[in-house]
């Protein structure tokens, strides 16, 4: 009879313990996961997907569930702003939920398993063995129905006991009231970007507002710059039908297109100086602003030597006063730190923004991320040849390259960006103590001459024609 006992609770406990067990390790060999390549001061890389962070070092899932913590310490610098952006991020994410736990106490049947354990135990041990084998071991009736006692017990050992969580979000939610909104007033957009002429125009017809720019901003650029891709801006074709397009007649969108998942590639709104504006994220996921990509004024260049931002440009409010910074290719306005009407910014929701006074919605740009949007409020058209996260909006402006995309310049920094007659600019940048350059031209056949001096002297001279 003990064997038989030792038996069931080996039978239980093994059960318990394969249906609560974690399987280890999301990161199996052979299923073609790729792993973020980290490297330290000392110019050694470290494999592995940023898990969580404990005690001043980051922890790094690698192949089969392995975790490898390394030291913020040890980090390059590039890598330490990456880091410290992840685990910004991953607080954010922690602190704007509540938990509400039901344990395993407050289980409606909490108590049956012991109930029926009792009475297992009681049967075994206080009944007469006689009686036990004829009215349960050599009973059908009596065998099936202890047998089924036994695997609900079973079954109710091995149930899991884990803390159920149930999140709510602390933060303002995003509300899409079903309403028809107004046609935006074009002389309201117009308004907005009138500072920044003849620099742009503009133009409109019944369904969209046009902006034409050539890509180049009213304010210096590029100096600041601590992760380079050795981009340059040149002027850029948005014009006549490449302009940029911002619907006079926008709609709440069902669901909102985060822009944490979407639209990593193209522009998510336009400047009020002419200039494009992109999420955030980077198309490989990262904030662009906290890795050094962004110059001092929120924009870089991307593959095709086109100027735009990823962080919001603040600094137009100087110019700009209480009108927006810039409209989304939603339709909806986006404003700098404070409302229309001047008072302080209001709270504002997981898209960015807020309804107005005038009961319409609009966006704020700030110095945190997501810096300008957060999810696409209104309606948008996605390009079908574009997935997601690389997804773009539709219509928009694109750009003409000149040159093949370039690569990374490591260890450099942008130091200095000046103009160099009507049409050419003279940019200088450092890599530890010593300087190089590219010095670039065009004339009015759009030849592009770029003159290449690295940190040792060596110059070289490329041509291009647009």
């Amino acid at each position: 009879m003990k064997k038989i006992i030792y038996f069931i609770f080996l039978c239980l406990f093994s059960l318990n313990a394969n249906l609560s067990a974690h399987p280890g390790g999301h990161y199996k060999k052979g299923e073609g996961v790729i792993f973020n390549n980290w490297k330290l001061k000392n110019g050694a890389i470290v494999k592995g997907n940023f898990s969580f962070y404990k005690n001043n070092a980051i922890y790094l899932e690698q192949e089969g569930g392995r975790l490898q913590s390394v030291l913020l310490s040890d980090l390059s610098l590039q890598d330490q702003k990456l880091a410290n952006f992840k685990i910004n991020k991953y607080l954010a994410l922690n602190n704007s939920y509540n938990t509400t736990s039901i344990t395993v106490e407050n289980h409606p049947y909490k108590n049956l398993p012991l109930l029926l354990f009792t009475i297992f135990i009681f049967l075994i041990y206080f009944i007469k063995p006689a009686i036990l084998e004829k009215y349960i071991l050599k009973s059908t009736v009596g065998l099936s129905t202890s047998s089924l006692l036994l695997f609900t017990l079973i079954l109710l050992a091995c149930s899991k006991t884990e803390t159920t969580i149930t999140n709510t979000p602390i933060t303002n939610p995003i509300t899409n009231p079903i309403t028809s909104l107004p046609k935006t007033n074009y002389t309201f957009i117009d308004s907005a970007f009138a500072s920044f002429k003849p620099a742009l125009s503009t133009k409109w017809d019944d369904n969209y507002f046009y902006i034409a720019s050539n890509g180049i901003p009213n304010h210096n650029m590029m100096i600041g710059i601590t992760s380079w891709q050795q981009q340059v801006p040149i002027t850029q074709p948005y014009a006549d039908n490449n302009s940029w397009s911002i619907p006079l007649q926008p709609a709440y969108a069902t669901t909102p297109l985060s822009t944490k998942t979407n639209l990593m590639k193209g522009a998510v709104a336009i400047a009020v100086n002419g200039i494009p504006i992109f999420n955030a994220l980077n198309n490989r996921g990262e904030d662009s602003y906290l890795i050094g990509e962004l110059d001092n004024w929120g924009g870089h260049c991307g593959r095709g030597d086109d100027y735009h931002y990823h962080a919001a440009p603040l600094h137009l409010s100087v110019i700009n006063g209480l009108k927006p910074i810039a409209f989304a290719l939603d339709g909806f306005p986006v404003y700098g730190s404070k409302e229309p009407d001047g008072s302080s910014m209001a709270i504002l929701d997981t898209c960015h923004g807020h309804i107005g006074s005038n009961n319409v919605y609009h966006y704020h740009g700030t110095i945190d991320y997501p810096y300008v949007i957060g999810a696409m409020k209104g309606k948008v058209a996605l390009d079908p040849a574009t997935p997601a996260p690389e997804n773009q909006i539709l219509p928009q402006a694109f750009t003409k390259p000149v040159r093949p995309a370039t690569s990374p310049l490591k260890g450099a920094t942008i130091t200095d960006f000046a103009n160099v007659g009507t049409n050419g600019y003279l940019l200088t940048y450092k890599i530890g103590t010593k300087n190089g350059y590219v010095k670039y031209s065009w004339d009015a056949a759009n030849k592009y001459t770029f003159i290449l001096t690295d940190t040792s002297g060596v110059a070289v001279t490329n041509t291009y024609q647009r």
